[in-house]
């Protein structure tokens, strides 16, 4: 038994002018995905559960089949599972993005620019963590480096109950609402005011304003949370297997369920990825054992966040064309039974430019199904019309491995 998730991180949306009225799933060409439609179990689920925020955090651990209200403790300690930051059972951590914000007489003052700070480079970045740590660096908080903007801030022996926003909610807004409240806002805030203080005028940033690219003028906290601890995946769904994704929080969350992770050159979070090596390296897991496999596409969502409307129907073409159709025309030719499961995690609708908490799309596919073909297409619409309707996503992976597609 062979069993494969294509999650395709915010691909569902909302009607979009530029696209006549169309979702991009619905102009987009996915003969591929179409096909799964039409032949398995099709409908919409909900995969944040009422009244937890519509993250990629408790939306990505619904999929993997971890009821969130049970198991969510927190975005970042995923994160920095994968990045390999020692927490004990009394720390917290938090994401810690690069973001650009306008320049102000003060931080309070100013408007979210970029979240991601032009999706600065890892080097850049670093280099950016190690000049704060010189201020950052106590006997109880770090900044720990990550990938591009990314990055994890740990308080050692500490508690949590910050409130604090993400900076993908407030694009183009000004922050002075959105500031730490709560658990340790002070501490909090001045750490972020006094790297807006100061980085602007770091070499890095100098270099990037005059290459033309968005530098980054502050740090921004948010995702706080402790070390989660899951039953490992394979003791709960019967499979071994392996995560793909070039984004720490869904790598964090397959190590924490025992999974292993496995790293594509080239593959990035944004529709620059190289798409076919995400396929390849599927492929290439599930010939050399690997039973389960959870390909992790995020450049729908980025191209939601930056309101990329051709980019994403460009990137859900990709994924159809160069993930879903070589790695489903492996498994119909590896000689077992499988099963393949097409969704996104939780839309990410251009025109908000943020997450929704709205029931997604998703198709369940097993070879051992004997349903007629409907001729359905994965979109929205489609989806909602079919009348299929589970209300909790993290059931799906129990279908998925071991279950008949039925409701």
């Amino acid at each position: 038994m062979k069993a494969v998730v294509f999650l395709c991180d915010g691909m569902a949306d909302r009607p979009v002018q530029e696209l006549g009225g169309m979702t991009p799933l619905e102009k987009a060409h996915t003969p591929n995905m179409d096909a799964l439609a039409g032949a398995g179990l099709f409908g919409l689920t909900r995969t944040v559960p009422e009244g937890m925020p519509p993250g990629s955090d408790t939306a990505n651990l619904s999929v993997f089949g971890y009821d969130p209200r049970k198991w969510y403790t927190g975005r970042s300690p995923l994160e920095a599972v994968s990045m390999g930051v020692q927490l004990g059972e009394e720390d917290v951590s938090y994401r810690c993005n690069f973001v650009t914000l306008s320049k102000a007489p003060s931080m309070e003052e100013s408007v979210m620019e970029d979240y991601s700070a032009g999706e600065i480079s890892t080097q850049e970045a670093s280099e950016l963590v190690d000049f704060l740590n010189q201020r950052f660096h106590t006997a109880r908080t770090h900044l720990f480096a990550g990938i591009s903007y990314r990055h994890c801030f740990a308080h050692y022996n500490a508690e949590t109950g910050a409130i604090l926003t993400p900076p993908h909610d407030i694009s183009g807004r000004p922050v002075r609402e959105y500031l730490p409240k709560g658990q340790y806002a002070g501490m909090l805030r001045a750490a972020m005011e006094y790297s807006y203080e100061v980085l602007r005028d770091h070499p890095v940033n100098v270099r990037r304003v005059q290459e033309g690219k968005a530098p980054a003028t502050a740090v921004w906290l948010w995702g706080e949370g402790r070390k989660p601890s899951l039953p490992p995946f394979e003791q709960q769904y019967g499979l071994r297997g392996a995560v793909i994704s070039a984004v720490d929080l869904v790598q964090g969350i397959g190590l924490c369920a025992g999974l292993r992770v496995i790293s594509v050159p080239g593959a990035t979070g944004n529709y620059h990825t190289d798409f076919a090596a995400k396929g390849r390296a599927a492929i290439e897991a599930l010939r050399s054992g690997d039973e389960f496999v959870y390909i992790h596409v995020e450049a729908p969502d980025e191209c939601g966040h930056r309101r990329e409307v051709e980019e994403k129907v460009y990137s859900i073409e990709q994924i159809d064309e160069k993930i879903v159709g070589p790695v489903m025309e492996y498994l119909r030719s590896c000689g077992e039974e499988y099963a393949a499961l097409l969704m996104p995690d939780h839309p990410t609708p251009l025109d908000l430019r943020t997450h929704t908490a709205d029931p997604v799309p998703f198709a369940l596919y097993r070879s051992s199904d004997k349903r007629r073909p409907t001729g359905r297409r994965f979109t929205e619409k489609e989806a909602a019309e079919s009348g299929d309707y589970v209300a909790q996503a993290h059931t799906l992976m129990e279908r998925l491995c071991k279950g008949e597609n039925r409701q």
